[in-house]
């Protein structure tokens, strides 16, 4: 790899859940890339779809030309819209389709990175027409490659790599979004303290601290009061943040100490990603 250092740790840990992903479909038979995934409503094929599409993007290819189905409920904004047109153009597509475009595309993009000479922040295509820098970029590949792996890991019964490099993005990223959660979406009270102990292949403690005015923050440092404190497991944790689970459906999986309806609330408006 010559990509800039700070680049470098997001190139590693895409290219290790996109190896995945292809080890993974490599071996599917036809009906099993119809199963559906957690991924609400898209199917093993769809999500590698979007794997595909999403890494064109970026190799500077042109989007498709195509028109939507009007019966995607799944699909209600511009953002969905804009990442179902390189999932839905290629839903009738063969299993051998799909593995040999994936491969193809994954070379195109490993070479891409290989020879990548542009500065971190050097400004780079992102959806609906916008554009944000090389590193961002970078970063949220890895964050959506790992959570797709997970996906197709959970719909396949093939679990692993939870405590791979993708994975420590994936917890860095969510926890970006852990203080609006608790002190706005959830109105966690000023000047509190909420606990979140996770286990598992990743195990992190962290606190959002609430001050006087509402703002919230997230550190490593433990509350000696917290209002209330939530443990679960990395799993459970990145599937409530990723959107992959509702709380009802794995509050055996949770434990919460203190508020219970101040935890409800935050459990309720955990989902982060969009």
């Amino acid at each position: 790899m010559t990509v800039h250092p700070s680049l470098q740790t997001y190139a590693d840990a895409w290219t290790h859940s996109v190896e995945s992903i292809a080890e993974l479909v490599k071996p599917l038979v036809e009906g099993e890339w119809n199963r559906r995934t957690p991924c609400p409503g898209w199917s093993v094929r769809d999500i590698v779809s979007h794997v595909i599409g999403m890494e064109c993007e970026q190799l500077g290819d042109p989007r498709p030309i195509h028109t939507l189905p009007r019966d995607l409920y799944h699909v209600q904004n511009d953002h969905q819209r804009y990442m179902e047109m390189q999932v839905d153009v290629r839903r009738h597509h063969t299993a051998p389709e799909m593995t040999s475009e994936l491969e193809y595309t994954l070379i195109r993009r490993m070479r891409q990175l290989r020879n990548e000479s542009r500065a971190p922040e050097t400004m780079v295509r992102a959806p609906l027409g916008a554009e944000q820098t090389l590193e961002l970029a970078l970063h949220m590949r890895a964050f959506d490659v790992w959570v797709h792996e997970q996906d197709l890991r959970t719909t396949l019964g093939q679990p692993g790599n939870l405590d791979s490099p993708g994975a420590l993005i994936v917890r860095d990223t969510l926890l970006v979004g852990l203080a609006k959660v608790v002190a706005k979406d959830a109105g966690a009270p000023h000047n509190s303290a909420v606990v979140f102990d996770v286990h598992g292949p990743l195990e992190f403690l962290r606190t959002v601290r609430v001050d006087g005015e509402g703002r919230g923050s997230v550190d490593g440092a433990p509350s000696l009061g917290p209002v209330a404190t939530l443990a679960m497991d990395w799993e459970t944790y990145y599937r409530l943040a990723c959107g992959r689970v509702r709380a009802q459906a794995v509050e055996d999986r949770i434990k919460v100490d203190g508020d219970q309806e101040l935890a409800a609330e935050i459990l309720r408006h955990f989902a982060v990603t969009p």
